[in-house]
């Protein structure tokens, strides 16, 4: 085999530090596949440069030989080149407006488009993410977050005081152990009266929140169900010693218009019937982690009307939101956009409606860094190249040449291929109404 890959430096972040294939991977491509791997120099990858040279790889300023060029965010529209292939995220199934320029410029170059977002099984299941990561970083955030928020609130001495922000650990092995050792100070001094029953919410159940959780799971925390959380006010001697987690499904979202049971498939089939279910809890949530996919079809979690009546009524419980579903305008609608790594936070007060980046002033902090995963790089890159290695291959061999159905590639490349030869492929003739 004599094919030739690329691994872009990431540039539409400033700490983005990811990379979709490691010098480990890299050694085994060109070792037992024979492929060539090229790597653009960068002075930010988690990896250094020096490690993929130690392994084979070659280190260059320009991936013009590679056929196959492998990223992690989205490519600038003047990167491409005529008639290569690209495998990142390209975030356009959705139609988003502000990567059709990128589309198009790409259809206009004749390229082939693989999207690590659509690499999924016959279930429809995704095999190939970083959305565990984005959860276990969302969660050290938003427990950091709510140490700096509950200190501008005036709890000076609380536990959670001792977590940095996830980018600042060594890795998630480091992240982990400062959580357990906040954990233990909370097992053994509990925690001030006036925040109990402290209290963290998860919306969905998927990789994202399961990541969440795991952090969570760190802490002395007990699981209780939605409707126990509305009974806990009613409850006397609560330990101050525990924190109570509740994951909430879609059943527990939305609601029927007219009443009606709801429906699972039918909420997914005609979400227009359905309505939010969720602010009854809302008043009940010390910290809400949101973990779950959400389009416009859909009801919003957290609307901003409801934070202001909330508001209004003084002294509410809920202290952080951790979105990180990070829709700008989206199901958390106070979320106004995604945070970066270097200024991960916004306090929004629903009275204004206006954000202040920062911990202080009045209303409810919102963390919602949109590369949540960059901020344990070196694990979630490991994780992410595991998962996709054993694609690279036919990926790198496949000749994009011939029609798209005769295209030598595994089931689950194919579902992914957006673009072939700068065309839509069938499953996407609908992103064109978007262009």
């Amino acid at each position: 085999m004599h094919a030739v890959i690329g691994i872009r430096h990431e540039d539409k972040y400033l700490m983005e530090r990811r990379t979709p294939i490691t010098p480990a991977h890299a050694e085994k491509l060109t070792g037992q596949h024979g492929i060539k791997v090229l790597v653009e120099t960068s002075p930010k990858r988690v990896f250094p440069d020096k490690e993929y040279s130690e392994v084979g790889a070659k280190v260059v300023s320009t991936l013009k030989e590679a056929s196959v060029i492998f990223g992690v965010k989205e490519i600038p529209a003047t990167a491409f080149e005529e008639n290569k292939t690209y495998v990142f995220f390209s975030h356009v199934i959705k139609g988003q407006p502000y990567n059709m320029p990128m589309l198009s410029k790409m259809m206009e170059m004749g390229c082939n488009l693989i999207d690590y977002e659509r690499i999924v099984d016959d279930q429809n299941k995704r095999l190939i993410f970083f959305g565990k990561f984005a959860g276990l970083a969302g969660m050290i955030n938003s427990l950091w977050s709510a140490g700096q928020r509950l200190k501008e609130l005036g709890y000076a001495d609380n536990p959670f005081l001792d977590l940095k922000q996830s980018q600042h650990y060594a890795d998630l092995k480091e992240a982990k152990s400062a959580v357990s050792a906040v954990g233990r100070k909370i097992a053994e001094n509990g925690l001030p009266a006036e925040l109990q029953p402290f209290t963290i919410g998860f919306t969905g159940y998927g990789n994202v929140s399961i990541g969440a959780q795991e952090i969570a799971n760190l802490l002395p925390s007990k699981e209780i169900t939605p409707e126990q959380l509305t009974e806990l006010k009613n409850r006397k001697n609560i330990p101050d010693s525990i924190i109570y987690k509740v994951i909430f499904k879609e059943e527990h979202i939305s609601k029927k218009k007219d009443g009606s049971a709801f429906e699972l498939q039918d909420y997914y089939a005609h979400p227009e019937k359905y309505e939010n279910d969720f602010e009854q809890y809302i008043p009940h949530i010390s910290i809400l982690m949101n973990c779950m996919y959400w389009d416009t079809r859909y009801p919003r979690i957290v609307t901003k009307k409801f934070l202001k009546d909330l508001y209004s009524k003084g002294n509410p419980k809920l202290t952080v939101i951790g979105d990180v579903t990070c829709d700008p305008d989206g199901s958390i609608e106070c979320t106004h956009k995604g945070t970066e790594i270097e200024d991960p936070v916004f306090v929004y007060d629903p009275a204004t409606d206006q954000p202040a980046m920062g911990f202080k002033g009045q209303g409810i902090l919102v963390m919602a860094v949109d590369i949540l995963p960059s901020e344990l790089p070196r694990d979630a890159s490991q994780a992410f190249a595991d998962a996709l290695f054993p694609f690279v291959k036919d990926i790198a061999a496949a000749d994009y040449d011939v029609p798209t159905e005769e295209l030598s590639l595994p089931g689950a490349i194919k579902k992914a291929l957006i673009l072939h030869k700068g065309k839509l492929t069938p499953d996407y003739q609908y992103i064109q109404e978007y262009l």
